[in-house]
């Protein structure tokens, strides 16, 4: 695993100061997030708001394949494998750069990899989704890459309380093989939607992140417990077969929405791996960059169950062994 945030820090007191009607008190009683991190310059945010997304392309000090770069060397060089030893590359978020080619493709030459880009997108869920459609693919590569760039803040419309004090930038990568013994297994994955309502989370092309926000806050809490739920069982009978401990990383949505999950599975806090707090919602790239951030920390025997949700609106989870 790899991930990369950019330096660019809009903590609460920045959006205070912005005047549109939010403090850090409103901010943490209702998310729980205490700063994220942005590819747009600070000084461009606090002049314009963001109004014209399509500036906001222009604006930004990285895209995203250069941030899906960033993190997929880290995770190359934890594989151990340079950028020739990828044979194939997929990725997948909220808000790619282009509408052709795959983003997959501009992360390949960006990574000097010469190999074919598929993109899998399900917004927030897209790791999960990833993961699944490779866990049930014959004729794969030997070494897959799987990115999850998200520069989301360039969609964000700094004039609206709701929505900005959510979003951050992040980036996440994965090396997976179906052929070659790794630190972690993944053993199980899930995909489902209620495709029915896909317009509860959008964000139209040229345009701005907008959310139905109170159904999509009861739907991502129903719909994690749920995945949570369901995963428990064999989780907790393996680590207590191999004395591991058990991890629950949830989509980085905001932190109170994670907490309630926790408190409803039965999970105590030392459990529950997450970084909403101090990165935002990062998309897709939310849980893969947390298991990246604590990957030296995997023990042997150690079960990691992961839960994501996002627009369309889907959900996926999957099942990880250590050791």
């Amino acid at each position: 695993m790899g991930h990369f945030h950019p330096e660019n820090v809009i903590d609460n007191a920045f959006l205070e100061n912005l005047d549109i009607g939010t403090n850090n008190d409103w901010i943490i009683e209702r998310v729980g997030i205490r700063q994220r991190r942005t590819v747009l310059p600070l000084d461009y945010i606090r002049d314009t708001l963001n109004t014209d997304p399509r500036a906001a392309l222009e604006a930004a000090e990285f895209d995203n394949a250069e941030t899906a770069a960033c993190a997929a060397r880290i995770a190359l060089d934890r594989a151990g494998l340079a950028p020739e030893d990828i044979g194939m590359v997929i990725s997948g978020g909220c808000y790619p750069d282009m509408a052709i080619p795959a983003e997959a493709s501009r992360v390949a030459a960006a990574l000097g990899a010469d190999a074919p880009g598929v993109d899998i997108n399900t917004a927030c869920s897209s790791f999960g989704a990833q993961m699944h459609f490779l866990a049930n693919m014959t004729g794969l590569s030997r070494f897959v890459l799987v990115v999850n760039p998200e520069n989301t803040t360039r969609a964000v419309d700094y004039s609206d309380r709701a929505t900005a004090v959510l979003w951050g930038d992040g980036s996440s990568a994965a090396v997976v093989s179906s052929t070659e013994s790794a630190p972690a297994r993944i053993v199980h994955t899930t995909l489902a939607a209620d495709s029915q309502r896909w317009n509860a989370v959008c964000i139209p092309r040229h345009g701005h992140f907008g959310q139905d926000g109170n159904a999509v806050q009861r739907f991502a809490i129903k719909t994690t417990l749920s995945l949570v739920q369901d995963l428990l069982p064999e989780a907790t009978s393996k680590v207590t077969s191999t004395g591991g401990f058990l991890h629950f990383i949830g989509h980085q949505a905001n932190l109170l929405m994670l907490q309630s999950v926790t408190r409803r599975a039965g999970l105590d806090e030392q459990s529950h791996w997450h970084n909403v707090a101090d990165y935002g919602n990062t998309g897709a790239a939310g849980a893969p960059c947390v298991l990246s951030q604590h990957w030296d920390e995997l023990g042997e025997g150690d079960s990691v169950v992961i839960a994501v949700v996002g627009s369309g609106l889907t959900w996926s989870s999957l099942r990880m062994e250590v050791g």
